[in-house]
């Protein structure tokens, strides 16, 4: 307490320090002390109140415990009291022991009274109940059922509670009512039946499936009743409980599942679209029975049922148990993809659970997928290793019937631009073009890989096509006069590259969502050009096996006293390339270019090789005019087979080396050679050797002269645009003649 005194007045202390801390505030001090006077008057009143609440309670406690313990006491003086009255009453009890024997026997004669009439009409009843229920009046057969079980089940009852043991009274109240279970059994056959035909019972006679029903909801309640009166007592009729109502459900699940099984009516042995026309078949039955439930049936069934809810759990379970069967077979690669179309794309779309007549009711976001994610990927899986196994075997057979097209003695067919081709590319890309429709009506994810798997097909196809136009023109260099078509064939195979790259590039924009171009895509645009190129080759090699004996008459002195030899080879190539006129740009273009530079060459390579050596001034003259004519020949042939493009720096050669030749003062030559040299760069040595051995005229030291002052100020080849002299050789025997000449290097 002194403690507490203690602390108040250290409280106060500062409470008063705080208030003058300053000399102006002494003029409050009698304010303050009226306020905390206040302060005080109003806790006092608080605590005295609070104080005298308590108070009261406490008094008001001790009056209520003073009554309970009085009310204590008098129960205690009753239970005395009773207790006294039940010691003298046992033996009165006892001797009640008969009166209650009468009471349960009175019990049982009252109830056998009640359905003494029941008892003596069951056989008369069961006939009118049987007669009910053949006529189809399943509601009021029902009722006299529930009736005589209703007999039974009470005289059991009353039996077992007078002696649950007497079995043989038990079995005699069975045996006489032996003949209810019978018809419970029949009716319940026929509430089965009405439920097994369900569908079409709703639309005739929706009455009937209403009673089915109502029949099945009695039963439940009586089963429940049953039970809990054999958690009172430990008796149960016979036959309880029926658990019709998880019957019924057992019933319509075994139905709609039939109804799913019952859509194959097809094998493939016998119908090639089998898969389709079931799984058609089944969107159609689920689409329509479904719209059925969700208009008719729902009011046949009490709410609770949540019957559009359980039937559509009961066909999406049908449906899915049904295709996963069908996944498990040994499926075909179209039957796959018809499959998964269905499964990915039909099942949630509009067609089937998206259609309206099923909204609001059907939320296809809710829905389960039919198959699982495995399975989908297994069968994927299988589709594109079926399909590149089928892809392979028909670019096989493709390519080898295009081999036998080209075997014919007839052209080959046209496009409307006049080039010719085959049908190869059309065939392939229509296989192609199919695959990756049908791909597409799966998901983007699989139709990129379905891409990617005829690129790489489309890669083995074109190696193997090369190696077959490889193979046809070897075949055909055995005997030129087969196949007669053979330059045809080979421009419609340089053609069908084109084609193909177009093809490809159709592709992609069309089935592909990335446009960057990948590593396979750079592989068939290398191999495409390649075969291309080689066919060009091919026809070019065509040519010139025809022109070889005439450009072996270049520079010879038949040729420079008047062969026809240049007149043939510009006829032979316009007459050609009136063929390869059928080629594709830029393949023709590029043909041509190489053309006139194989031209050139082979005959700057007949200079080379020293076929000639002219004896005097007039026949340099004449030869070197011979060849100006016939580069002008040249000049004029190809700019009509290149539209007018300049075609002059490669046939400006010949007539350079033409005026070397034509020079008639010796003193000049090292000028005009060296006017040669800075016009073509990548001239060497070994061939202004040829030359100077060519004209005849030159003496050792000359050549000597202008070989070394060549190799002092030779013009640098790095930057030659169109080498020419490049790919030209000096045959050996011409070298070893000037090797007394000069050392063979090239100018530097």
């Amino acid at each position: 307490m002194e403690e507490t005194n203690r602390e108040a007045v250290a409280t106060a202390v500062q409470r008063v320090a705080g208030m003058l801390q300053r000399s102006d505030q002494l003029d409050k001090v009698e304010q303050y002390r009226r306020r905390e006077a206040r302060k005080k008057a109003s806790v006092e009143a608080r605590l005295k109140a609070a104080i005298q609440s308590q108070l009261d309670g406490v008094r008001t406690g001790l009056t209520q415990l003073h009554k309970a313990l009085c009310d204590v006491k008098d129960i205690q003086s009753s239970l005395a009291d009773v207790s006294k009255d039940w010691r003298q009453s046992i033996n009165t009890i006892e001797s009640l022991k008969d009166v209650k024997d009468a009471v349960v026997q009175h019990s049982q004669l009252a109830s056998a009274v009640e359905n003494l009439k029941n008892i003596f009409s069951v056989p008369e009843i069961v006939r009118e109940t049987h007669d009910l229920i053949e006529q189809g009046e399943l509601l009021q057969a029902h009722r006299k059922l529930m009736d005589l079980e209703c007999s039974r089940d009470d005289l059991m009852y009353e039996q077992y509670r007078m002696d649950s043991k007497n079995v043989h009274d038990m079995n005699l109240i069975r045996n006489y009512f032996g003949q209810v279970q019978g018809l419970s059994e029949e009716l319940s056959k026929q509430l089965w039946m009405v439920l097994q035909r369900a569908m079409v019972t709703v639309r005739r006679d929706p009455t009937m499936l209403v009673s089915v029903v109502r029949i099945i909801e009695r039963e439940e309640k009586i089963d429940r009743k049953m039970l809990d009166r054999k958690k009172q007592t430990g008796f149960i009729p016979p036959g309880r409980p029926k658990s019709w109502k998880n019957r019924m459900n057992e019933v319509l699940e075994s139905t709609v599942s039939g109804r799913i099984e019952s859509t194959q009516s097809e094998t493939r042995e016998s119908d090639k679209m089998w898969l389709v026309r079931l799984l058609e078949i089944t969107r159609k039955y689920v689409l329509d029975d479904l719209t059925v439930v969700k208009n008719l049936m729902v009011q046949c069934f009490p709410p609770h049922y949540n019957t559009f809810q359980v039937f559509l759990n009961l066909y999406l379970k049908s449906v899915s148990a049904r295709v996963q069967e069908l996944a498990a077979e040994d499926l075909e690669a179209n039957e796959i993809v018809s499959l998964l179309t269905w499964v990915l794309n039909t099942y949630k779309s509009v067609e089937m659970m998206a259609h309206p007549d099923l909204q609001p009711e059907c939320d296809v976001k809710q829905l389960e997928p039919l198959l699982p994610e495995h399975v989908v990927d297994n069968l994927l899986g299988k589709y594109l290793k079926n399909f590149t196994s089928n892809i392979t075997g028909w670019l096989r057979k493709a390519l080898e019937t295009d081999k036998k097209d080209w075997q014919k003695e007839t052209e080959p067919e046209a496009d409307q631009d006049g080039y010719y081709q085959t049908t190869l590319p059309a065939i392939v890309f229509q296989m192609f073009e199919q695959n990756l429709q049908v791909a597409a009506q799966i998901n983007e994810t699989f139709k990129e890989q379905v891409l990617r798997v005829c690129l790489k097909q489309m890669h083995s196809f074109l190696v193997r096509y090369r190696e077959e136009a490889i193979s046809y023109k070897e075949e055909h260099l055995k005997d030129r006069q087969l196949p007669q078509c053979y330059v045809q064939y080979m421009i419609a195979i340089i053609n069908n590259c084109q084609t193909f790259k177009e093809s490809i590039n159709s592709l992609k924009r069309k089935y592909s969502q990335s446009t960057e171009p990948t590593q396979i895509d750079a592989t068939i645009d290398k191999l495409l050009n390649e075969v291309a190129r080689e066919g060009c080759q091919f026809l070019l090699d065509e040519v010139f096996l025809d022109l070889e004996h005439h450009l072996n008459d270049l520079l010879t002195r038949k040729w420079l006293t008047g062969s026809h030899a240049v007149d043939t080879i510009c006829v032979t190539v316009e007459d050609y390339f009136n063929d390869f006129a059928k080629v594709k740009k830029p393949n023709n273009q590029e043909m041509t270019s190489e053309a006139h530079r194989r031209v050139v060459v082979e005959y700057l390579k007949a200079i080379m090789q020293k076929r000639i050596s002219f004896k005097n001034a007039d026949e340099r003259k004449e030869g070197a005019d011979r060849m100006m004519k016939e580069a002008d020949q040249f000049k004029f042939l190809f700019r009509k087979l290149s539209a007018g493009e300049d075609t002059d720096r490669l046939c400006d050669s010949i007539s350079a080396i033409a005026e070397v030749f034509k020079l008639t003062d010796p003193a000049l030559l090292y000028l005009e050679v060296s006017t040669l040299v800075s016009k073509y760069p990548d001239i060497r040595e070994e061939h202004i050797v040829a030359l100077l051995a060519v004209r005849g005229d030159a003496s050792r030291e000359m050549r000597q002269m202008i070989i070394e002052t060549l190799n002092q100020n030779k013009p640098s080849s790095s930057t030659v645009s169109q080498p020419i002299f490049r790919d030209i050789t000096v045959p050996t025997n011409t070298m070893t003649a000037m090797t007394s000449m000069t050392v063979p290097k090239l100018l530097k």
